[in-house]
């Protein structure tokens, strides 16, 4: 009977090379692999054809999703190709590492106690250092005493290794030594006694989670050689070998595994991504340059030129020339570097500078686009839709097949034409997902007339996979999850706003019963609203929502009549809530205004557009409405050709005469002359009321308006604001006609006033 420990770096494919190596010349009865063991049952899986690296285990607990952990494997993973090997000559193969069931109630303890602490950590720790990539083994800042001269550089254990050779890079020094290297002459012994030596050198915290692991893997290696497997090979991260190769007694690991806390966990196989496999997805364990890696692996005697030819092509595909002597010379210049550096071969920094040199002309910025898509790459992996999953999982997956919308790592836009039943079903399908806040899917404006197109941008992360799970206890398929989850929303809204708004997103979805339930939570709202600012919020999407009714098939019809019953509401409060108001209030509702009257017009509708144009009168006509605002309806009114010629002058002079103070003028022009100062360019009259009352300012009242003034006339556009400028010019342009109008003015208040006077003083 023997065992064979075998040290690795984690995603590492010399590692991976010599495993496979090793195993097929051992030829073993078991291999034990670090890993969950409750992900056992679904190694069966690996050798499936639709089963394409990378993927990752994808380990939950089953009573609170959240709380999760992903295992992913490339194909140049060292224990990817240990199970592999076992699969493939049936060969036992299990997991060895410490149960996540156990890692899950561990850190819910630990939380629990740090809570009832007031959130101090349960054991003082310091600062952690940098993440060991070949075990994930975290070092402590104490590992150098005072007393010792600290290295230079200081971080995973593997620095003070590459340190010693003579390596500034930690990874730089691994990837030369085992990553390049194509011959297995012995090279476990040599990790084995490497980490050995680190271990019994570096002062080490006490870290119970690292002693259980280790304590863990040792009871699965007795167990294996209790049930007599004569060959027993050990796949582990290299800092684990010596705690494994060098056991203490059995008794000393149970006592350390004795009563520990237990949650239930599931395990299932998902699709992951090179991108999330590296360092700057935040993944401990990860690489810096996987793309790189699996060239490695599938091509470990290139001596450079398959990679430059691969920068070569990249560029020709992105309309950069590059011809076959940059390719050779680049080459070149890669081994010449590493000839200087003492090393073997090229690597992946000498490949870099040499490109920089010969392909990019010096320009950086080219090689972002190499590391995006060659260095790091936006690979995905594949996964049969076979493998045991929760259903909404499945039935996403399944939708996405059937509509040709793959999920893919590097983003992808689609412009969907709502006429085409295809384009609509995706349509239908992406907004369900955006209901259940599943975020692959991103909506953005797209131009031309018409509802009949929407803009996606598709970008798919594995991380989905949690909140799809999650989102799995609303229901088996997109349909039922979405329509349950908007009904749960509904109900404990208490917002008129926020459920109007969920109808919006709703109507897109096609989901008939949570669109009724929805609309009669508004209609109950709406009724007991007294606040018309809220309903008139509302007017807009409920406007937009009733706009789908052509294109996507939906009875808009229960939505326009809710529409007519908010609209009376408003135009029965609307007068009195524009009067004693303040400046900023008054602005809000100007902005409200605006919507209304565009949702009005967009619906078409005489009674509502009836019902809108009496009240814009009542509010026009009031001296108590705040000037802006009747300003605004006074010139919504003239829109609609209700106020023009006469009495629309005699408006404007009552609204700019010298008994109205100044700044109320102003706020009336600026509310007249909203978005656009059109109408005072082909109105000469109009234009005068303007000028005359501008001119006749003192300067005083002048610098108190100018402000105002500024303002309205800084929203018209450019070749207004030229054409008002030159108008400006031509004096007494309209003057005689609104002369004979303010003559006629005055004559009539004469004829009204004199009596009045008269009885006050005295006279019959």
């Amino acid at each position: 009977m023997s065992t064979h420990i075998l040290g690795i770096r984690h995603h590492g494919p010399g590692s991976a090379r010599n495993v496979k190596e090793f195993l097929e010349h051992l030829k073993p009865d078991i291999v034990l692999v670090e890993g969950p063991p409750e992900a056992d049952a679904i190694l069966q899986w690996v050798t499936h054809a639709e089963l394409k690296p990378p993927v990752a285990i994808l380990a939950y607990q089953s009573d609170d999703i959240q709380q999760s952990v992903f295992y992913p494997f490339a194909e140049f993973s060292p224990e990817w190709q240990a199970i592999l090997y076992a699969r493939k000559n049936n060969i036992h193969v299990r997991f060895m590492d410490l149960p996540i069931a156990h890692h899950f109630a561990i850190e819910k303890e630990k939380a629990a106690q740090e809570k009832a602490n007031g959130g101090i950590p349960s054991e003082e720790k310091n600062e952690p250092g940098e993440t060991d990539p070949i075990n994930n083994y975290q070092l402590s800042n104490d590992a150098v005493t005072e007393n010792e001269e600290a290295p230079a550089i200081r971080g995973n254990a593997i620095s003070y290794l590459a340190e010693a050779a003579g390596y500034e890079d930690a990874e730089k020094w691994w990837e030369h030594m085992f990553e390049h290297r194509t011959k297995n002459e012995a090279v476990f012994e040599a990790v084995n006694e490497a980490m050995q030596a680190l271990r019994d050198t570096i002062p080490q915290k006490e870290d119970r989670v690292e002693q259980l692991r280790e304590a863990w893997m040792r009871k699965v290696i007795r167990q294996a050689e209790k049930e007599m497997f004569q060959n027993i090979a050990v796949i582990c991260g290299a800092w684990h070998a010596p705690a494994l190769r060098n056991m203490p007694k059995q008794k000393e690991d149970n006592e350390l595994l004795k009563a520990l806390p237990k949650v239930k966990v599931e395990c299932t196989w998902i699709p992951w991504t090179y991108n999330r496999l590296s360092y700057y997805s935040g993944y401990g364990a990860g690489i810096n340059s996987p793309g790189w890696y699996e060239h490695i692996w599938k091509y470990p005697k290139d001596d450079g030129t398959r990679w430059m030819a691969k920068v070569a092509n990249l560029f020709r595909e992105n309309q950069m020339d590059t011809s076959v002597a940059h390719v050779i010379e680049g080459v070149r210049l890669a081994e010449a570097l590493a000839s200087l550096r003492h090393l073997s071969k090229a690597g992946l920094e000498e490949l870099n500078e040499a490109t920089l040199s010969i392909l990019c002309n010096g320009e950086t910025i080219l090689l972002d686009l190499i590391r995006n898509k060659l260095i790091v790459s936006n690979k995905i992996g594949e996964v049969p839709l076979e493998i045991p999953k929760p259903p909404l999982q499945l039935d996403i997956e399944r939708q996405q097949k059937r509509l040709r919308l793959p999920p893919a790592a590097d983003f992808k836009d689609y412009t969907l034409d709502l006429r085409k039943d295809n384009d609509l079903e995706r349509s239908i399908f992406l907004h369900r997902l955006q209901l259940l806040e599943l975020k692959w899917a991103y909506k953005s404006d797209v131009g031309g007339k018409g509802t009949f197109k929407e803009q996606w941008r598709l970008q798919w992360d594995p991380a989905f996979i949690i909140d799809i799970i999650e989102k799995g206890n609303w229901g088996n398929t997109t349909e039922e999850a979405a329509s349950k989850y908007v009904i749960q929303l509904a109900k404990e809204a208490g917002s008129l706003q926020l459920v109007c708004g969920l109808l919006e997103n709703t109507i897109p979805s096609e989901l008939p019963k949570a669109i009724e339930i929805l609309i009669r939570q508004i209609n109950n709202l709406s009724a007991a609203s007294g606040d018309v600012i809220q309903l008139m919020e509302v007017i807009p999407p409920l406007v937009s929502v009733s706009r789908y009714g052509n294109v996507r098939k939906t009875d808009a019809v229960l939505v326009a009549g809710i529409i007519s019953g908010m609209v009376t509401r408003i135009c029965v409060s609307l007068p009195s809530a524009c009067t004693s108001i303040t400046e900023e209030a008054a602005a809000t509702l100007l902005d409200l205004f605006h919507q209304m009257n565009d949702a009005v017009n967009v619906l078409q509708d005489n009674n509502n557009i009836q019902q809108w144009q009496k009240t814009l009168g009542i509010i026009a006509g009031n001296r108590n409405t705040a000037p802006v605002i009747a300003g605004y309806s006074t010139r919504l009114l003239s829109d609609y050709k209700l106020m023009a010629g006469e009495e629309l002058i005699k408006a404007f002079y009552y609204a700019m005469s010298n008994a109205t103070a100044p700044v109320n003028a102003a706020a009336w022009l600026e509310g007249f002359l909203k978005g656009s100062g059109t109408l005072l360019l082909v109105d000469n009259d109009l234009w005068s009321v303007v000028n005359d009352w501008i001119k006749q300012l003192e300067a005083d009242t002048f610098k108190q308006v100018l402000p105002l003034l500024r303002r309205t006339f800084a929203n018209f556009s450019p070749p207004e604001r030229r054409k008002l400028g030159e108008k400006v010019k031509q004096e007494g342009a309209g003057s005689k006609s609104i002369k004979k109008i303010g003559e006629n003015l005055d004559q009539e208040r004469a004829k009204k006033g004199i009596p009045v006077v008269m009885q006050l003083m005295g006279y019959k």
